[in-house]
């Protein structure tokens, strides 16, 4: 059984995000979306709100479950036994700093390799700190992330 993990902060998750989500989840007998709770950061939504968007966008995907992690990615990796990490890529830009992260992370875990997946086109320059910025103005985020949470982040800014 191989199984994967996509991890990412998700905040908010876009229609890039479920797009590497559905890909990955076609190479991997289950796929674990890992919600990474970064205290460093400001988030928009919490941690349980991005879990629980994470769950609204893949519920009819059978083999996805979402998980927390806090820590190293290498160690979470291990706790779930899993047999590759997913790493998406929108530009040649991601690429410099995600091969350096997959060659840290197969130093660190030789028993866990770095699939990389190219973000579909359409959505190849689509980020969460883009949909943030464009809500937070009342613009038109609708192209941007799944309808079903795009309510969701309006009512964040309002």
């Amino acid at each position: 059984m191989k199984k994967g993990i996509y991890p990412g902060s998700f905040d908010p998750v876009t229609l890039g995000h479920l797009d590497i989500i559905k890909r990955a989840s076609k190479l991997a007998d289950e796929l674990v979306v890992g919600v990474l709770i970064n205290s460093s950061k400001k988030a928009l939504f919490s941690f349980d709100e991005r879990v629980e968007l994470l769950k609204r966008v893949t519920k009819d995907m059978p083999n996805v479950t979402i998980k927390s992690f806090d820590g190293l990615l290498v160690d979470f990796a291990k706790e779930e036994n899993a047999d590759f990490l997913v790493r998406g890529l929108r530009a040649v830009t991601d690429f410099e700093y995600e091969i350096q992260l997959a060659h840290t992370n197969h130093k660190m875990n030789p028993d866990v390799d770095t699939v990389f997946l190219t973000t579909s086109v359409e959505f190849s320059f689509v980020s969460s700190s883009l949909v943030r910025e464009i809500a937070s103005y009342g613009g038109d985020i609708s192209s941007f992330v799944p309808e079903c949470i795009e309510q969701d982040i309006i009512d964040k800014y309002k």
